[in-house]
């Protein structure tokens, strides 16, 4: 049993580590503020603790983990109803890199701000397709079809690109 425990342990924190830039952005983009997306990733690792001897390998590692979080930050949203629907960004730890590149880090901040306003399943659908996820993969973990997320993603980017020529 403590060798169940150990490898669980173990695979949990590999897991944890392997995906930690996952879970921030995915948290990030449902937080008001510092406390909130402190929470909703704790609330995230508790919840990969407590699925990962269910995880089969029946799909990437990345795609559970990111259904994980998404769920998660979904449900705690509809739990706690604190959501405003837009995020304070400079409240909210920084998910872009260590870079000391002044415009990236604009351009980021200046994205998720336009990325926070979407709708929850437009937020999902965008992260998704930012984070390189095929069509395919983004109709299942969201239950669309692929032709429903194609059309979803085209206006997203098009409200997007609108938003920020503002």
């Amino acid at each position: 049993m403590a060798s169940h425990t150990d490898t669980k342990t173990e695979r949990y924190l590999r897991m944890i580590e392997a995906h930690r830039q996952v879970i921030n952005k995915v948290c990030y983009m449902y937080a008001e503020d510092a406390d909130h997306f402190k929470d909703l990733c704790q609330e995230v690792t508790a919840n990969i603790w407590t699925g990962i001897d269910k995880f089969r390998g029946e799909s990437a590692e990345s795609t559970w983990i990111y259904r994980v979080a998404l769920n998660t930050c979904v449900t705690y949203f509809r739990r706690n109803r604190r959501h405003s629907g837009c995020l304070p960004l400079d409240s909210v730890a920084e998910i872009a890199d260590d870079s000391s590149d002044g415009n990236r880090t604009r351009l980021l901040k200046e994205m998720y701000r336009l990325i926070s306003r979407l709708s929850k399943l437009d937020k999902a659908i965008i992260m998704l397709w930012l984070d390189e996820y095929s069509y395919d993969d983004i109709a299942s973990l969201t239950g669309l079809t692929r032709t429903n997320v194609g059309s979803r993603i085209h206006r997203i980017r098009r409200q997007l690109i609108n938003e920020s020529n503002k």
